[in-house]
């Protein structure tokens, strides 16, 4: 319909295992490739460039958030550019039990998931991306409530670990919409959901 207003995607950017796991059975990520080349970085760059909104589970953001503000107060870190935009740009903590955020340029949704996210979805902006952590990205996942999946799959196998999958009973269709491969062996899946 002319004049109605397009919905903002929330998109994921998630590293993962080949065998679909996010983290080993007690958060480590050990396993995955952190040497990134170019490919990689670019297309992390370029994916960021088309969101204004960082969404998060209030466990990642107790590490996420301390993280790009040690590295923005680094002038010499390598990242500080980077940084400075994932300082920068708002963020959405989703919690059940902080009263308050702890960071700045940050608020917090406490509100049911579902009726979060619509309204978010139907707000005026560019895109919004979620990084996780696994609980929160698996109960998005679970309620269908991801647009594109940007998932970086690591060569590596771990047999055990923190899935997002796991908790999903929905049948979840999904088109590819592209694949990238990189010297590091991170090969990136770049899925959109097909909505039931």
């Amino acid at each position: 319909m002319i004049g109605q207003n397009k919905m903002r995607k929330l998109k994921l950017q998630m590293q993962i295992s080949v065998d679909g796991f996010v983290a080993g059975p007690n958060g480590e990520m050990d396993w995955m490739v952190w040497d990134w080349d170019d490919v990689l970085k670019n297309y992390v760059i370029e994916l960021t460039e088309t969101v204004d909104c960082i969404l998060m589970g209030h466990k990642l953001a107790r590490g996420f958030i301390p993280h790009w503000a040690n590295v923005v107060a680094d002038p010499a870190h390598p990242e500080h550019l980077f940084g400075k935009k994932m300082t920068d740009m708002p963020k959405i903590v989703f919690t059940k039990t902080l009263e308050r955020s702890e960071w700045e340029n940050t608020m917090l949704a406490k509100g049911g998931l579902e009726e979060e996210i619509d309204q978010l979805k139907k707000q005026e902006g560019k895109d919004m991306i979620v990084y996780g952590g696994a609980r929160f990205v698996s109960d998005l996942i679970q309620l269908n409530l991801i647009d594109e999946y940007h998932l970086f799959v690591n060569p590596a196998v771990l047999g055990n670990g923190m899935p997002i999958w796991k908790e999903n009973k929905n049948h979840l269709c999904l088109k590819l919409l592209k694949t990238t491969t990189s010297n590091s062996g991170i090969v990136i899946l770049c899925y959109q959901s097909l909505k039931k």
